[in-house]
This record gives C-alpha cells, structure tokens and sequence, in this order.
C-alpha cells in the first residue's frame, strides 16, 4: 500500500540549548520518526549540542543555529530564517520555549508549527500546548508536543549513538592511562554547570577509596577542562591510585568509557544522564534540583540519592556557598545504596 503524502512530511525539530536537555528530547525524536517513518527530519540545535545529536539515526540532518556567532543579532536571525525557508518544511515542533525560536519558523513559511503557548507565542504557533500547571519531567514534557500529533508516547528511554571510532579512541585513552581492556572500573564524575549542584571533593574521594578497597575497582574521574583542578583535588585526597580523563574526550569518547565502566557516580549534569542513556548503572547525588523534573528518567539502571534538609527544592540560587543539600550526602550514604543495588556485585573484588 502506498503511504500517505501526510506521512511522507518534512519536519524540523527546534531543540533545546543545553545537553541534559538535548539527551531529555531523544525519545520526543524517537516517537515522532516512529510517527512518520518515511518522513524527513532535521534538528535544529546550537553547536554545543551537536555531538549528541550529529550520530543520531532517527534524524537525517542536523542543522546548527550559532546565535552566539554566525546567527548573532537580528541581521543573522533574519538571514537564518530565509536558510531555513529554502528548506521548505512542512512542520515545525518547537521543544525550545523561547519566542525568536517560534518566529524563525513563521518567517521561514512552516505551516505546521507546534509547541507551548509560553513568552506570548501563541500568535506563531498553529497548534499550541498550555503549559502545565505542574512542573513535569522533562522528557514528558518535550513527549507531549509529540502526543499532541497522535504520537505513541510510551517509550521513555533515552538514546545516545556511539560510533566503533569512539569506542576505539576511548579505549586507546584508557590504555594509555594504565586502564586497561579487561580492568574493572568506575567512574566518578565531579563536575556541575554550577557549584551548589557539586558534591563535595572530599565526599567523592572517600567513596573512591570505599569502592577500591572492597570491590577492587579502578577509579577513573571524567569532565571538562574545567574539572581539571577538581579532578587533582579529588585524586589527591585519595590513597588509592585513580586516572582523570578531564579535558581528554569529546563528549561521544566520554559516553564509550561510560559503556566500559561498572559504575558512575555523578551529581545532576548532563554526563550523568549520558550515562544512563548507554545502561551503565549509575549512582545519582542530587541536592538543590528536584528528581521529578531533570533526574534520570526510562531505564532501571540507575538510583537517585538525596536528603532532605529543608530547604525550597528546586532552588536555583546559584550564589549558595552553604550547599548543605549536598554535604548531607555521605560518602557512606552513596555506597550504601550502591550495595543494596548490587551494582557491583554480591562478592567483593570479584564484581560482575
């Protein structure tokens, strides 16, 4: 039976500006290329995200909108609509809540534009989403736009695609670190967009020489450049021998050493979820964001650990030096709930 024309639409996805959230959009992009199978459809994205998505197998292309560079400005914003009007797309999904995102597609002539009537860009859209009442996660969130379509919206999972080239590259690093192919290893990821979500140094390298000393389990620290001095703090600390991959991957390199790992312990951040997204089992510390909004979300291979102290959560006062949400989590605390999970197994230096 030939398909429909409706099912054969070109559709531009406008996702989000950060990469949690860009990892939180993927089972919106599954569902609505399971929608229109036969369909062309292309995500636009800022150039800090494209090696979440560039891999992606559900999408055919992924176009970069460098409002900091090239699309800076109006000149650049007006220039980039008429790009995205040669394309000729027949439906827009907005995931992005901000109101030029909705103008660029009524400039650039899409006829179906879709997403939350927010920052009064009701006007722009042709079918528009109330904004909850109530925060929702964010992956249901962005899977409502899809609903609103008709879209199956059972699947919660996130994706990442690594390449074979970023498994050999990680590998490469690994070894080259003194990790080697059949070592045991956990990863501790110390870093945060901003401080109050970090978990303390001292807290991370206590439980690396706890996961050492009973499970006998290499300890590796990822992040960015920026963690450098962080990671060194941590290793410091620490009277068991660990690596740093700090400012050593890119972000799919830093997603196939995750596969590798047995273990990641991470704060709420965007390689917390990566980790999630490619099955390793993974130890979440949370503190002054709220679980039900960006915690890990879909599979079961991860547990959240968090205390309550009292304060307003989500507070996003990113001035806080107290960050007593965090130091309330203890060492003891994070490897308690790992045990209980039996993430590294039920025998002590012999874990699975």
């Amino acid at each position: 039976m030939q398909k429909s024309k409706a099912s054969r639409k070109k559709i531009l996805i406008i996702n989000v500006n950060w990469l949690g959230d860009v990892i939180f959009s993927t089972p919106f992009i599954r569902a609505v290329r399971e929608t229109y199978p036969d369909s062309y459809i292309a995500v636009m994205a800022v150039p800090r995200c494209r090696e979440v998505l560039e891999t992606n197998s559900r999408i055919n292309d992924l176009i970069l909108f460098d409002e900091d560079g090239r699309e800076k400005g109006l000149i650049g914003k007006i220039c980039f609509a008429g790009r995205l009007k040669k394309e000729k797309f027949d439906m827009a999904f907005i995931l992005h809540r901000s109101f030029t995102r909705a103008l660029l597609t009524r400039l650039a002539g899409i006829k179906e534009r879709i997403g939350y009537d927010t920052k009064g860009r009701g006007i722009l859209l042709t079918k528009k989403l109330k904004y909850p009442d109530k925060e929702l996660h964010r992956v249901e969130h962005f899977l409502k736009l899809a609903e609103a379509v008709g879209a199956d919206i059972s699947k919660k999972n996130y994706e990442f695609f690594i390449t074979d080239a970023d498994r050999k590259k990680a590998g490469s690093l690994l070894e080259s670190l003194g990790v080697s192919a059949n070592d045991r290893f956990a990863v501790l990821n110390p870093g945060g967009n901003w401080n109050p979500k970090r978990w303390p140094a001292e807290s991370f390298s206590s439980l690396g020489d706890m996961l050492a000393d009973k499970y006998g389990v290499r300890i590796v620290i990822s992040g960015g450049e920026k963690d450098s001095r962080l990671a060194e703090e941590i290793l410091g600390r620490m009277k068991h021998k660990a690596v740093s991959v700090c400012g050593k991957t890119k972000i799919r390199e830093l997603a196939a050493i995750f596969e590798k790992a047995k273990l990641i312990v991470s704060g709420d951040s965007g390689p917390m979820h990566i980790a999630v997204s490619v099955g390793t089992n993974t130890a979440a510390i949370f503190g002054p964001t709220d679980p039900k909004i960006t915690g890990p979300y879909g599979g079961r291979n991860y547990i959240m650990i968090k205390k309550d102290i009292g304060c307003k959560v989500p507070c996003y006062d990113v001035t806080c030096r107290d960050n007593r949400c965090m130091k309330a989590v203890s060492a003891e605390d994070v490897m308690k709930a790992i045990e209980e999970e039996g993430y590294l197994g039920s025998d002590p230096k012999k874990c699975s």
